[in-house]
């Protein structure tokens, strides 16, 4: 790989690491510019005289210019979106290795390549978005023009979360920038090297006036969250979520909340168990398991367990060799907090079947797959969101079906099975975001398949058209000309009313299917037509 030209990465303190260039052998420190600063400090430095009303009254007064509603505008910011993320593709790398130890190939297909595909499609497709949509008329309309105007929210504030901290605070800007929208991006604090890159392009490439990044903490979040906004879209936990939905009730504004959950993998005796078991640690391990759609739990029989667990042993040692640990492409834990909270996980050592180890000093958890585990042992109580995979065994797929219905609706859910009845039968008895069946996670990179969570996962979706639609108010239009006939014809409507009238207007009002009423301007103007002649012979012929 070619050496890194000349940049300026910030790097949160105590994160520059002896395995960055294990894992970045391209990089040579004397070109590239690291500076390693704290990350209060940058956000104190960053947010010096900076009123947030004014922030936000500033933003909403140029989205009023109605600037940003302009199509040519939205795909020009578009494409310096996309512009951005090919120019800085590795210094965007770096910062995502500074933060979770992702390798290059991890961080180009989960983040930046994903963004860059969402961000054409909506390109190509954003004028025809944008267009009105006229819809299909009941008699009583049939000479009005009935149709839906696409517009923005306004202001909306984007919340990004810190497991991809690059793919889920820009695809959400995507999705408004496309709708037209002006917006304030608020990273992760969590993933410090990210928010801070995130902070110094955006304004390189994005109308300022527009677009602007804030970064702060809990003291900062919260008083953004004073102020009103027209659309608020938030990833992350599901308690957050809850204040983020309290603070925008205040001001009814509208939100997306793309949470989590325990997302279940049911396997049955008939699937590929070696394929499944590829699919499913991919889906676990990516990103050392910080994945909201990660497989959070298994559920299968006793005998398929031990098929399961005899592949993994194979495929996580072909995967990452005998060390997990000294693996270029596997990834680190985001924080000693979140590190402690896993660890727990592991201290009955009876019941890890694989793996187990750890290493606090670089947050590392090594893949590990967990027996013998009870409904309600701790680590069944909350998501994981790291590389332990517990398996609990069931019986038959009713079991699982009704384990899987005894708790929060999974903001994912998958099938591993050849049996088109058990496939059925998962699919119509449970509730959940979205469901991939014989794999994991892949459903989530379809631009025509929505993503979003259900009641504790989440609410509203996004991706591809339904990014554009998330941000989009569809304002009802209908639109009536002085016609003197047609006002004729609609006079029954007044007072004084009576019996005759009342029927009338229920005739004109009943519904009888969407017709088709395109044709009546011909008629009529043949009718006029063949009056006009009439007339004529009668009167100069």
């Amino acid at each position: 790989m070619p050496k890194i030209e000349s940049s300026e990465i910030y790097l949160a303190k105590a994160k520059y690491d002896a395995y960055s260039n294990r894992k970045y052998p391209f990089l040579d420190n004397s070109n590239a510019k690291v500076a390693v600063i704290d990350m209060e400090s940058e956000i104190k430095s960053r947010n010096t005289g900076t009123n947030i009303h004014e922030m936000v009254q500033k933003s909403r007064q140029y989205f009023n210019t109605g600037a940003t509603k302009h199509v040519q505008f939205r795909k020009q910011q578009l494409q310096a979106l996309n512009r951005m993320l090919d120019e800085n593709s590795k210094d965007l790398e770096i910062a995502l290795a500074k933060d979770l130890n992702k390798s290059p190939m991890e961080s180009q297909i989960t983040e930046i390549e994903f963004l860059k595909n969402d961000i054409r499609s909506i390109i190509s497709h954003v004028s025809e978005w944008s267009k009105p949509i006229f819809v299909p008329k009941p008699l009583i309309n049939a000479f009005d023009k009935l149709f839906i105007y696409r517009e923005p929210y306004g202001l909306v504030l984007v919340m990004g979360a810190w497991n991809y901290p690059i793919q889920l605070t820009l695809a959400p800007l995507v999705g408004a920038i496309a709708a037209g929208n002006c917006a304030i991006i608020k990273p992760s604090e969590h993933s410090p090297s990210c928010a801070q890159i995130i902070a110094r392009l955006i304004p390189k490439y994005l109308d300022n006036n527009a677009f602007k990044v804030f970064l702060g903490g809990v003291p900062e979040t919260t008083d953004l969250l004073k102020e009103r906004f027209d659309y608020i879209f938030y990833t992350g936990s599901t308690t957050i979520g809850r204040i983020v939905q309290e603070a925008a009730a205040k001001h009814l504004t509208p939100v997306t909340l793309e949470l989590g959950g325990k997302s279940p993998a049911f396997v049955d005796s008939t699937a590929d168990i070696n394929i499944a078991v590829k699919r499913i640690l991919w889906g676990k391990l990516i990103n050392a398991g910080q994945t909201c759609v990660a497989p959070d739990y298994i559920l299968c029989s006793k005998e398929t367990e031990k098929r399961l667990i005899q592949s993994a042993e194979e495929v996580v040692r072909t995967w990452y060799g005998e060390d997990a640990k000294k693996s270029p492409d596997y990834g680190r834990i985001i924080s000693n907090r979140h590190f402690e909270r896993l660890q727990t996980f592991l201290n009955d050592k009876t019941k890890i079947a694989l793996g187990g180890k750890f290493d606090e000093n670089e947050k590392f958890i090594e893949p590990t797959v967990l027996v013998n585990v009870h409904p309600n042992d701790p680590i069944m109580q909350e998501e994981i969101f790291g590389p332990i995979l517990p398996i609990l065994t069931v019986n038959d797929v009713s079991e699982a079906v009704n384990f899987i219905n005894s708790r929060e609706r999974p903001l994912a859910l998958y099938i591993f099975t050849k049996n088109k009845k058990v496939k059925d039968s998962i699919l119509k008895e449970t509730s959940s975001g979205g469901v991939a069946i014989n794999d994991t996670v892949m459903h989530t990179i379809v631009d025509t398949l929505p993503f979003g969570g259900i009641g504790y996962s989440g609410m509203g979706a996004y991706h591809g058209k339904a990014s554009f639609d998330t941000f989009t108010h569809n304002k009802s239009v209908l639109e009536k000309d002085f016609n003197i006939i047609f006002e004729k014809m609609a006079e029954p409507k007044y007072p004084p009313y009576n019996k005759t009238k009342q029927k009338y207007i229920m005739f004109l009002t009943t519904h009888r299917g969407h017709l088709s009423f395109s044709f009546l301007w011909y008629v009529i103007c043949f009718i006029l037509g063949i009056g006009a002649a009439v007339l004529f012979i009668r009167f100069f012929a």
